[in-house]
């Protein structure tokens, strides 16, 4: 059993969801990731999205644009990303780290190549934006080889012909997109969110989070009475950007503990 379906099994057995930070590797400066990913750890993350920073990160919002902006002045590439994931293996063997990124880089280094030094770096799960099930097949494969979920995302307007596609490729968790346009947008209809996982549930057997557009602990609880696990990034990057790096692990683990309080 995979240390993401170990963590589900194990918050399922407790009467708990699972809580999903996201941050960007190399945001604010590359020596910083590897305390802020035990930060979140300290702060109650049952599972950690990991952002692989890239120059045209279409779906994502000003926010963790500029996260990857920070991260890329850094020269900060994918490699840099497997590197940080194995010093933080260094102290945590248990916490699940998915990778969250575009394709183009992965493509650059080979989907075998990326497998390969991904699950011997620590990695658990990779999530590529940008790469749809219909097209995943070789990476999917890849990763599945080298014990390594491929996770997906399901928009609101993803029709159900793809919701099956996804059911059959997806290993770990889907990621459910709780808005239109990119990430840190808009406002959340709790209830609509509610029937769309109610309805995702009929083709879906792996734990569904939700992410887009949380911000606060009140939305988190909210959302974890219908979904399995809960994904925050925008928030989290927005503490980082207005924290200095002197202070930024103290403040993200604080703004974790609350939402993981919220969501128990």
């Amino acid at each position: 059993m995979s240390r993401i379906a170990e963590t589900f099994a194990r918050l399922r057995a407790a009467g708990e969801k699972a809580l999903i930070p996201f941050i960007t590797a190399g945001d604010p400066q590359p020596q910083l990731t590897v305390a802020l990913m035990h930060g979140l750890v300290d702060g109650g993350a049952d599972v950690i999205e990991l952002g692989i920073p890239f120059s045209d990160p279409m779906a994502d919002g000003p926010v963790i644009q500029r996260a990857s902006e920070r991260a890329l002045a850094h020269k900060v590439g994918l490699r840099d990303v497997l590197q940080l994931v194995r010093e933080f293996r260094q102290r945590d063997s248990k916490t699940p780290v998915v990778l969250m990124g575009y394709l183009n880089p992965v493509h650059v280094l080979g989907y075998q190549a990326f497998a390969t030094e991904a699950a011997a770096a620590g990695v658990d799960g990779v999530l590529t934006v940008d790469c749809p099930p219909e097209e995943a097949g070789d990476l999917s494969a890849a990763l599945i080889a080298a014990n390594v979920d491929p996770v997906f995302l399901i928009a609101p307007t993803t029709p159900l012909s793809r919701v099956k596609e996804i059911a059959r490729h997806a290993r770990g968790y889907v990621y459910y997109v709780s808005l239109k346009g990119v990430t840190g947008a808009g406002n959340l209809d709790i209830d609509d969110v509610a029937r769309k996982i109610a309805a995702l549930r009929e083709f879906i057997d792996v734990p569904i989070g939700v992410g887009f557009g949380i911000r606060d602990a009140e939305t988190a609880r909210a959302i974890s009475v219908t979904a399995d696990a809960v994904v925050v990034g925008s928030r989290l990057v927005q503490e980082i950007e207005a924290a200095t790096p002197e202070t930024a692990v103290e403040q993200l683990t604080r703004l974790v503990a609350s939402l993981k309080d919220a969501i128990r």
